[in-house]
This record gives structure tokens, sequence and C-alpha cells, in this order.
């Protein structure tokens, strides 16, 4: 988390701020307790400066759907009472809740008033939401953190030593609290490190270093400190300072801290963020985050036995997520998400009930339950958000002239000049990149014309060149000319973007590829559409139409969208190509790229599928199709749906003709030039390894995925 801006001294202090509600609203409503899930919990109120519960007494189910609505659930499947979810502390705020069910808030309700209850937290009321949110709703429902606010809200490292001040991420300096309208120190007497530990994980470390105490004692010795904390005892497994055990000194009194100073921490930043170029490496983990809008969130996936796979919810909490941020090299999770908030994964589920202590290296370490096919469905997919060091990247660049603030020119500050990109070359990658730099989520569209948004008086261009991978943190990371070349260097034509909090995910079912594979010699009368649409090899053009046939490699694609919005063609439908000879649209260019490799990689046959018509064959159980292409309708696939080309309708195979026998390697490649948005390209390629003898084919090893295996295996025979 990063500190306002008005509370920041030139962009270099970092501040972390606990998960709470703050504002002018009377009340705010929260789900709490353990075990539980996102949509169930104790219902707690926070009121006057102060959290409280409800009593059981005279709960009911109106009572129930008023509360749920209130949160963004659609209404309320049930209601707990005696404290199912584990008794609350402080207030009870409301006793005797009679509500008709219609009301748009819980203070509307006839009580015996605020603070009038004759209850004990055995008491205490909970609900069960439908798991179904209220569209347009944008407050969301987490497992959250629960400290008390007025003691420690924002915590910042002020960095002393000079090279310090002026690097970011800020890893070391003394560790301050805001205090009214300052800063206050922590008296150090007593302090260690699993203190130190706890600190680091907020600013977004996953370690920390012992620092040097002599040196600071000299230089904080002449400062004036106002010690608002001392007696700081963590175990180290906490997110939030706050949570640890502190003593506060009396109001508008300083701690004396004799014998002591300021608590200083040195963190460790993780591979991503060190200020050492040659260290940033991709961490080699067996845990990964997919999904996720931005960096250090998504849905969690681990690998075993070479197959990733997502991990159940049941149980799912903070220290859980904490270990898995700290060791992908992030900080200490900041919410731990349940029901899926991510997408849903696909494949297996590796594990179930997750108990980590917190201080575990890995989520590996932490005892779990395998998992059964009762026991969990990929709507309890887990997810975290982690902490994640203050770079202050979004400094840099901005986004202007567009109809919200997730759309418009893209101006970039190079020195002390703001200026406009080339957009000659600018693709979805580079608008990724600064979709992810400005924290607005996905790029949904790359925007090469602009002149149609108003423009700043911002006119100079100064980058062009901008090639990126999609995986840059800032846009300035990307390859770019060093001297500006543009040769459509005019205003109108500077790059744009247009960004998203969600986005699309398709995934290829390798295993029905695998399961559907075989060769077809089919005559070369049944194939003038197939030609017509380019879906042979070159050499066909030169064959003895209508006579001969084409030896084709066939197999079925199940595309599955398992992202959190639809996936839909770039083009509008004024744009779309009527195909008579299969009489439908063509909606995209090119929709899958089917290629058959040698073992260097080199392609030996390929094919082309212009996507036929993007439509939702079937769906997940409570998800409805929303696509079809019959009647001119709309294409995409929805979220939850997926769209099958079986292995006997036109193009969908490989022209291998003119293959000779041979070791081959059969890949299919899904939205192969990123022509529309995706939350995840890595996962749109799926290779097999392939045999093929002159009269049969054999495939094995079909998996997502760039990395490819080439041992032997035992191969299963498709004639």
């Amino acid at each position: 988390s990063v500190c306002p801006s008005s509370l920041c001294d030139t962009g270099l202090r970092l501040c972390a701020q606990s998960q709470f509600w703050k504002g002018n609203l009377k009340f705010v409503v929260r789900l709490a307790g353990y075990p539980r899930k996102h949509n169930e919990g104790r219902i707690e109120l926070f009121y006057k400066g102060e959290w409280g519960t409800i009593c059981d007494d005279d709960f009911s189910t109106a009572n129930a759907n008023v509360l749920c609505r209130q949160m963004g659930f659609v209404s309320a499947t049930g209601w707990t009472h005696s404290a199912k979810y584990g008794k609350g502390q402080g207030k009870i705020w409301l006793d005797n809740v009679l509500c008709n069910g219609g009301e748009k808030s819980i203070e509307f309700c006839k009580s015996r008033g605020w603070g009038n209850s004759d209850c004990t937290h055995d008491e205490d009321a909970g609900v069960v939401c439908k798991d179904e949110r209220i569209p347009g709703f944008v407050d969301s429902n987490v497992i959250d953190t629960q400290v008390d606010e007025s003691k420690v809200e924002e915590v910042r490292l002020r960095p002393v030593v000079v090279t310090a001040k002026k690097k970011l991420p800020i890893t070391e300096g003394v560790v301050e609290v805001k205090h009214k309208d300052g800063w206050a120190q922590i008296c150090d007497l007593g302090w260690t490190i699993k203190n130190t530990r706890v600190v680091c994980g907020m600013l977004g470390f996953p370690h920390e270093r012992k620092v040097n105490k002599n040196f600071y004692k000299l230089y904080l010795e002449r400062q004036k400190n106002f010690f608002l904390i001392h007696s700081v005892g963590c175990t180290g497994t906490e997110v939030h300072l706050a949570a640890c055990p502190m003593e506060f000194s009396k109001p508008n009194a300083t701690w004396p801290c004799t014998g002591g100073m300021p608590a200083v921490v040195n963190c460790m930043p993780g591979p991503l963020f060190t200020q050492n170029s040659s260290l940033k490496k991709k961490i080699k983990s067996n845990v990964r985050l997919k999904g996720g809008a931005r960096m250090g969130e998504g849905r969690v996936e681990v690998l075993k036995d070479s197959e990733w796979g997502t991990v159940c919810d049941d149980r799912w909490n903070l220290q859980s997520a904490s270990v898995v941020c700290r060791e992908l090299g992030f900080g200490s999770a900041k919410e731990a998400l349940t029901g899926a908030r991510m997408g849903q994964g696909m494949g297996p589920i590796h594990m179930n009930e997750v108990k980590c202590l917190g201080n575990e290296k890995s989520v590996w370490s932490c005892p779990f339950k395998n998992i059964t096919a009762e026991d969990c469905k990929h709507v309890e997919d887990a997810a975290v958000r982690c902490n994640t060091p203050y770079m202050g990247l979004e400094n840099s660049i901005r986004i202007v002239g567009g109809r919200s603030s997730y759309e418009g020119r893209v101006e970039v500050q190079v020195g002390s000049k703001w200026g406009t990109v080339c957009s000659t070359g600018w693709t979805t990658k580079e608008a990724m990149v600064v979709c992810r730099q400005l924290g607005l989520g996905y790029s949904m569209h790359a925007i090469t014309e602009t002149w149609y948004w108003d423009s700043s008086n911002v006119t100079e261009m100064v980058m062009s060149g901008v090639k990126c991978t999609g995986n840059e943190m800032a846009l300035s990371q990307c390859q770019h000319h060093k001297t500006v070349n543009c040769q459509r260097a005019a205003a109108k034509f500077a790059a744009g973007v247009i960004c998203s909090e969600t986005a699309s995910d398709l995934v290829l079912n390798a295993s029905l590829v695998q399961q559907t594979v075989y060769i077809e010699d089919r005559p070369l009368h049944m194939l003038y559409c197939a030609a017509e649409e380019n879906c042979l090899s070159k050499s066909a053009a030169k064959a003895n139409w209508p006579y001969g046939h084409r030896r084709l490699l066939r197999f079925s694609s199940e595309i599955h969208n398992i992202g959190r919005a639809d996936f839909k063609p770039k083009a509008g439908r004024h744009s779309w190509v009527w195909h008579a000879c299969h009489g439908h649209y063509h909606s995209m260019d090119i929709f899958t790229h089917y290629d058959l490799l040698n073992a260097n990689g080199t392609k030996v046959a390929e094919g082309h599928k212009a996507s036929f018509c993007l439509e939702d064959t079937d769906c997940q159980e409570g998800v409805s199709k929303r696509y079809e292409c019959a009647n001119f309708g709309d294409q995409g696939i929805t979220v939850g749906c997926w769209d099958l080309y079986r292995h006997d309708i036109d193009c969908q195979w490989i022209d291998i003709t003119d293959v000779k026998p041979g070791n081959y390697i059969l890949q299919v490649v899904i939205n192969p030039n990123n022509e529309v948005a995706e939350s995840d390209f890595t996962n749109n390629a799926m290779k097999c390894n392939c045999k093929y003898d002159g009269h049969r084919i054999w495939l094995h090893n079909c998996h997502i995925g760039k990395k490819h295996k080439t041992q032997n295996y035992q191969l299963s025979k498709f004639t």
C-alpha cells in the first residue's frame, strides 16, 4: 500500500495501510470470523468509530437479506445464531432487529436502538449470502485482517542514508507510524527480528536483514523523537503491525525510551524489485499466481507431478496466503480471497484445508488435505493479494483525454519532459504494460489513432519504437529507440489505451486433442470451401482438381474461457466477413494456429483457423449461454463456457499431405496475434509429442505451456 501523495516526502517515503473502510459513511457492514467462506460469516458493523456485532434475538431471513444486499450479494440463503463463526469483540450494536426484507440498510429496520442490548457475544448473529454479486456493485468482500484501527493505521520507513533516499524501493530506515497530523517513532527496547519481519512484510518485502544500529545511533541521538509505541512483541506471523502486542504512551506524551532509540529495520526485496538487474531472474517455484490484474495478486496454483493445479478455499486465511506471497518474492498477504475471485482454474485441485502457521518457507511445508472429487470445485479456488513495495512507477506515466480514468493518450515523462508515445508497432503487449504501471488492470485495446480524444497541451513525442514482452512493470523497461524516430509523429497518431479491471483467459482442453486425433484422406472434390478459406497447404493449388485427395491430421478443439470477462472479437459486427461457402460470418482474421513442427521448432505443416464463429457450445452448471452464431447473433465465449470445434468440421485440421514420416511436435496456439486482450497469454499454446509413420499418427504428452519435454514416452496409438 502506498501513502497518499500529501503524506509523502517527494514520493520517497512508504506507507502500508491496514485495510479499513474510511470516509464519511454513517456505518459499514462486514463479514468476519473463522472458519468461513467469502459469502458467509459473523455480521460486524462499524459505527461511531468502533466495530461491533448484532445479537441473534428475533433474527430472521429478512434481516439476512437486507445485510447481504448491503454488502453487494443478491440475497441471503440463511443465517446463523449462537456465534457460529466465533465470538466477536467490543460492542453489540443491535438487538431484536426486525426487518421486512425490503429495507436498503439495516439501520432502517426496527431494533432496540444502537448499543442497547442485553446479549453477550455468545449470541452473535451471522449470515450466509448467495454467492452472486449485484451487477455493478463496486465494494468487495474479503477475509480481512481484524485489528484496532484506532491504534496503528499507517506505517512507513523513513530513509536516513543519503543513497537510500534516492532509490526505490526504500528497504532500510526508521519505522514510523502515522499519529494525528504527523509521524511518531517506536522505541526499540526489546525490538526483535520478528517485529522487523512483520514490518517488512507489510511494506512488500519477503525477508528481513540485520541492521547496523551503531551507525543509526549517532544520527538519531541528534534528532527529536516522539515515541508513541514501545514493547512491541510480534510472533513474526502477523500480517500487520497493529495485530502485534504493544504498549502506547499516554496521550500527548512521549515514552522516555531510556537506553533505547527509534526502531530501525532493513528489508530484503524480492527478485522482481531488486536494484541489481542481474538478479531479476524469474523465480523458479512450484507455486504461481494466475488471473490477477496487478503485480502480486492472483489465483494460487501449485505444481504437483508436473501438472499445475489450484488450491481449495476451505480454511484459506491470511497466514497461508502470506506464505504464498513471501515464497513468490512479495511481502505478507493483504487479502486472502475465496470463491474463485480471481477466476476459476482448470485441471486438478491439489490442496484443501491448508493450515499454515505463517513462518513456513513454502506452502508445500504447511499441513493440508488431499482432494477428492466430492471435496471442492473450481468455484472454490483460493487467491491472494500480496503487499508489494512502493516503486513510484505510476508517477512517470499518465493517460489523458479519455471518457473515463481507464482510457486516454499515453503520456510519459522522460527526464523532466512529458510527451506522447509513437503508435507505430503499438500492440496489446505494450498497452498491457501501461495499464499495469498505472494500476488500472488489463489492456482491453491498444489504440493507434487518438484524434477523437481531447488532447492535453503536451504535443511533443518523446518515445518511439516501444517493444515489450508484456511482463514489464513499466514502459521504460521495454525496448525503445534511443532517439525518437516516428513516421507518424502527428499528435493524432499518438499511442493510447483502454484499460479494464477484468479480462478473458482462453485455455485449450489438451486431453481432448489427444483423445480425438486421427488421419483422414479427404477427396479434393469435398475441399473447395476449405481451399477458398486457405485451409490447405500451398501444394494443393498445384493438384489436379477435383481428382486426388489431401491427407489431413484431424482433432477436436475445446476452448474454455476461464477468465473474468467474456472473450469477444475485437472487430465490431459491421466489419465481420460473410463466407457464403460455409454460411457464416468470420469475426476474427485468425483465431488459432495449427502447426506441425520438427525437433528444432521449424514448421513442416501449418493450418490457420479464422474464427468460424465464436459461440458458447456449452457452459458450467449455473452459467447461461450468451453467444451463438445463428441469425447473425453476437459472437464470443462467456466466462465459464467453452467453444467446441469438432474434428469433423472444415479447417479443423493440419494438411500433412507433404509431410514425411518422423517424430514431430503438434502445436495449437489460440489468439496467436494477441488480437484480443487476455489476462494470461502464457497458457494459449498447447504442444503434443507426435509420431507419424506415413500411415498412422501417435500423440502423447499433450500439455499447455511453452516448455516442451522431449523424453521418450510410451505412446498411445490412434489410427
